[in-house]
């Protein structure tokens, strides 16, 4: 009887022990998958933004402009041509030379042109003389013929000869003055007040009637002659402001400090031949400092109006249809936006947006895409020191 309750015993023992195995083993198996559940939630992220990476959907008054590009020129210029041929003589000015209205800078040999004048003047007296005897033949003629000596045919033949005789007085005078213009014209002078741009022709030169000299040219007045698209001509008018850069910079200008105003003063009504592009002349508003011939880019300012406006760098075009980044309770929206005219503010690009509220927040283009749902928080603005 003893040894059977032992077995009994025993038997309890050995089930207990495989009970509380299996019961572990479950305890287990539930914390693992719980731990595993657990993992498997994702846990949501929060973007926080600085003051500087988002902005706002604002009416703004947006300046519609033109890209434009030309060349510097001085409004007066000159070229010194020669008017009479001969052997260039006494040219004493050089490029960068400063010359006077009137001044001399250059002469041609005198000789021939002084040959022809006294050739002339000759030829003047000459006929002077012949003049004095035609005058004294029909005097003679006229008493005659009132005498009843010679018939009327006689005088009205000296009245001809005195006409002619006059007349070639007359041309050899006229032939006077045109050779002593030509013996002025050996000395050349420069039209305006300026600086030499080009000397383009060197002393002891054969210089032909209309050869170039030299150039001058008035730099206290500069303009650009710029070229516009015919399209965008139409929009150009006189007295429109410009902005423009000017290749080089103004003497004591920092580096990059190159801008200066300009105003259109002229606009060519004729399209060139070829390229169909407008000429448009722009006065600036300080020449100081610059050279004819510098490069000049910018723009012209054709109009303004007041929209609804954002960066254009915000308006992001990843997807078909352009979006913007909007937040909204905290989340980023994806937002379809309707883009329209675009205008330049303080120098940066702004466009005109339908699609956001007026005052609506907006990721700027410096931040990368967010996911729609992101949450998002707004970093406070730095003290100042």
């Amino acid at each position: 009887m003893r040894k059977h309750w032992v077995r009994w015993a025993l038997a309890a023992l050995v089930l207990m022990a495989i009970a509380g195995g299996v019961l572990r083993a479950i305890s287990a198996r539930k914390a693992q998958q719980a731990a595993v559940a657990t993992a498997a939630v994702p846990t949501e992220t929060e973007v926080t933004l600085n003051p500087a990476e988002v902005v706002r959907a604002l009416p703004r008054e947006l300046a519609q402009t033109l890209p434009l590009s030309g060349t510097l020129r001085a409004v007066d210029s000159a070229v010194v041509k020669a008017r009479v041929a001969g052997e260039l003589t006494g040219l004493t000015v050089r490029e960068g030379d400063t010359v006077m209205a009137g001044q001399v800078i250059a002469r041609i040999d005198p000789l021939e042109s002084t040959s022809r004048l006294r050739q002339a003047q000759e030829q003047a007296d000459s006929a002077a003389a012949q003049a004095e005897v035609a005058q004294r033949t029909f005097d003679n003629n006229k008493a005659l013929v009132d005498q009843g000596f010679i018939s009327r045919t006689a005088l009205d033949t000296s009245q001809s000869n005195l006409n002619a005789a006059r007349s070639t007085h007359r041309a050899a005078l006229a032939a006077v003055e045109v050779a002593r213009k030509s013996l002025s014209d050996t000395v050349l002078r420069s039209p305006i007040s300026g600086q030499v741009a080009q000397r383009l022709a060197q002393p002891g030169e054969r210089i032909a009637v209309d050869g170039r000299v030299v150039e001058v040219v008035d730099l206290s007045r500069i303009e650009v002659e710029a070229t516009l698209a015919a399209a965008d001509s139409v929009a150009v008018q006189v007295g429109q402001r410009a902005t423009l850069q000017i290749e080089g910079s103004t003497p004591g200008a920092v580096p990059g400090d190159r801008q200066v105003g300009a105003s259109v003063v002229r606009v060519n009504p004729s399209a060139q031949a070829g390229s169909r592009s407008v000429l448009v002349y722009l006065r600036l508003d300080s020449a100081a400092g610059f050279r004819q011939g510098l490069f000049a880019q910018g723009r012209i300012d054709v109009g303004r109006s007041t929209a609804l406006a954002l960066p254009l760098t915000a308006v992001r075009i990843d997807k078909p249809a352009p979006y913007v980044q909007a937040v909204v309770d905290g989340r980023i929206v994806h937002r379809p936006v309707q883009t329209g005219l675009r205008g330049q503010v303080d120098g940066q690009t702004l466009v005109a947006v339908t699609g956001v509220p007026d005052g609506a927040l907006v990721v700027a283009g410096t931040v990368g895409p967010l996911r729609e749902g992101t949450r998002v928080k707004l970093a406070a603005p730095a003290a100042a020191p």
